[in-house]
């Protein structure tokens, strides 16, 4: 190897985070800050430093968990497949890897802290593995990169246990060997997989397979692999800083690029402008404790739990929803699916109604008056 090519891998080229901090004080469930839905979509009000420290969390536990680093692009195709938007309702996380999506929660009154994007994530994630010993297999993107994107991994992070590789046949999701991808990495026991075939497949794919592969943390990492292999450029740090990294993508994939930013970005206006006057949020002195009640059991809005397959919430009382309060309700949903039953919601008022219908999550609940 070249010495400037032993000097550039030597190089940084992120910047390091510490998770001890985070890792040390990470909240319980009920001191959490609350999530915010957006457009539907759920996303977590977690920093850099506390997505790691969870995911480690995720490791140790030895559970199956899939994440979302959710962008713009996905929020708009989620809002007319929904296949997608199950896959991202149900994701175990979804972060928030864009800043538009920083600036819409603050429009929406539950200020996200930072973005978290994939890209700034996985370098510090692959850090962390080489530190603790996790085993890693990446999925996805084409044999090429993911290779060169291997070695490079390697060579930043001696003694890095990279335990498989795969890239399939690019084909729709419908036509991938599920089977045979299924069979290299159950042989392969990763602790964490990268999942680069893009949005949605990827996130579908991960839905699909979360349960039965029973790998601790799946991740879907879009063009990080790219990045990794050194085939893409990431936009300068005052770029990312102020969200114009999608202005360098573009210069550097204008074909592919230019016609998407152009169509996500008029439905993202539009569509965040009505939930703002559809879900306005609620000053926080005028604002019920709905999250602790709700986590408590002790709040009238908890109802009871009717039969073996369906858990009531009274909302007679409650007159409209904000976007915070629709995440709160999205997540009991989801808690619900997973114990087996299904979220009945009770004489809904006409305004939550429409919130939900407006967010296209009115199918997910039971509604009875």
């Amino acid at each position: 190897m070249r010495a400037e090519d032993e000097a550039r891998i030597e190089e940084p080229w992120w910047e390091p985070v510490s998770i001890a901090e985070a890792g040390e004080t990470l909240p319980s469930a009920r001191q959490r800050p609350s999530p915010i839905a957006i457009f539907g979509i759920v996303l977590d009000n977690l920093t850099l430093a506390e997505t790691l420290a969870r995911i480690d969390l995720m490791v140790e536990s030895r559970r199956p968990h899939y994440i979302a680093t959710a962008n713009v692009d996905f929020l708009v195709q989620a809002r007319g497949d929904a296949e997608l938007r199950q896959a991202l309702l149900d994701a175990h996380l979804v972060l928030c890897d864009g800043t538009p999506l920083v600036w819409a929660s603050r429009l929406l009154g539950n200020p996200l802290p930072e973005r978290v994007a994939g890209s700034d994530l996985v370098p510090q994630l692959l850090s962390l593995s080489a530190k603790n010993g996790y085993r890693l297999f990446f999925l996805g993107a084409d044999p090429e990169s993911n290779a060169q994107a291997v070695l490079n991994v390697q060579r930043r992070f001696p003694g890095i246990k990279i335990v498989g590789q795969y890239s399939p046949p690019f084909k729709p999701l419908s036509e991938l060997d599920h089977t045979g991808i299924g069979q290299r990495i159950l042989r392969a026991t990763p602790d964490i997989l990268l999942v680069a075939f893009g949005c949605p497949k990827a996130e579908k794919w991960m839905a699909m397979h979360c349960d039965q592969l029973e790998v601790p943390v799946m991740i879907g990492v879009g063009a990080t692999i790219d990045f990794l292999a050194d085939r893409m450029r990431r936009a300068p740090p005052w770029m990312r800083r102020t969200g114009l990294e999608w202005a360098f993508r573009t210069w550097q994939e204008p074909r592919r690029l230019c016609k998407r930013y152009a169509v996500d970005a008029f439905h993202f206006g539009w569509t965040l402008a009505e939930q703002w006057w559809r879900l306005r949020f609620v000053p926080a002195w005028r604002a019920r404790p709905m999250q602790d009640g709700l986590e408590t059991g002790t709040n009238p809005l908890c109802g009871p739990v009717y039969d073996a397959e369906r858990v009531g919430l009274d909302l007679s009382d409650v007159e409209s929803i904000d976007s915070t309060g629709a995440a709160l309700l999205l997540r009991l949903g989801r808690e619900a699916r997973l114990a087996g039953r299904k979220l009945t919601l009770s004489k809904p008022s006409r305004s939550v109604e429409a919130a939900l219908r407006f967010l296209r999550a009115r199918d997910y609940f039971e509604v009875v008056d």
